[in-house]
């Protein structure tokens, strides 16, 4: 047996009764599982070693001598445990998947977004939807209050993209989580939280019909402000709080890292420019 940090998002799961899953995908860095039957979301845990990215659906356990087997294709998970390809993680601690904010400056919020567009454009890995006129729809939809039209962008974008989690899952998780974080946390906000609430309900509604059931599962995490540890140092960067630079090279270098920053530029642009200074 093996100790666990798990976050809050997926608390209810883990400490409810013993639930019957299934492996979705074994890898050198995440373990990802189903439990199709649990109501709310997320339906879907990633167990990882400390040094992969930790998504806000996720349980951090010890380093890993091997890869896990991926022979067995059942999983449980309940009464604080989950046991899943030779692994039987206990969670001992617990992490929370949303950051909170002060009320942050304008002029900061600025300065941070600008940071952030400089430092993903000179990143070695291009964003997955490049060349796509998708995401600057939806960007330039929710910088003028177009809800329609941002409702149909963000809509669009679901499931576009290969992968696990679809690029266009990865941008529109990050504009929901900067619209309800971080203009949630500036002076006349509510519209960017309004757009993030209309935003959240379009896209998670169907989801598990439209995108993979990670992606869907980490959709629902982002409609309630959940996010990945790299993404909160991200935001927490951009609200100057934390050093922006090193967090955003954290992320940048992972799965979706590019495609997540994009988002949180678009959506701290468009939460600035809905305010009311």
């Amino acid at each position: 047996m093996t100790a666990g940090v798990a976050s809050l998002a997926v608390r209810d799961l883990l400490r409810g009764i013993r639930r019957h899953g299934k492996v979705l995908a074994a890898l050198p860095h995440a373990i990802y599982l189903e439990f199709a039957d649990t109501v709310p979301e997320p339906r879907v845990i990633a167990v990882s070693p400390p040094d992969a990215i930790r998504l806000p659906n996720a349980i951090i356990t010890g380093p890993w001598d091997a890869p896990p087997l991926a022979g067995n294709a059942e999983c449980w998970a309940g009464g604080s445990r989950v046991l899943a390809c030779g692994l039987d993680v206990r969670i001992v601690r617990w992490w929370d998947p949303s950051p909170v904010f002060g009320p942050l400056s304008r002029a900061r919020l600025d300065h941070g977004s600008g940071v952030l567009a400089r430092l993903y454009a000179a990143a070695e890995h291009a964003p997955g939807l490049a060349g796509q006129d998708g995401p600057g729809q939806l960007a330039a939809c929710c910088a003028s209050g177009d809800l329609a039209g941002a409702v149909e962008a963000a809509e669009h974008l679901v499931g576009l993209g290969p992968g696990l989690v679809p690029s266009g899952d990865s941008v529109v998780s990050g504009v929901l989580l900067a619209l309800r974080l971080l203009g949630g946390a500036i002076s006349g906000g509510t519209r960017a939280v309004w757009l993030a609430n209309w935003l959240s309900a379009a896209v998670t509604c169907d989801a598990t019909q439209r995108t993979t059931t990670l992606a869907a599962s980490l959709l629902h995490c982002a409609a309630k402000g959940q996010a990945a540890a790299e993404v909160s140092a991200v935001l927490l960067g951009m609200a100057g709080q934390e050093p922006l630079e090193p967090a955003a090279s954290r992320l940048l270098t992972a799965p979706q890292g590019v495609d997540l920053a994009w988002g949180l530029v678009a959506g701290c642009r468009a939460a600035l420019l809905l305010s009311v200074s």
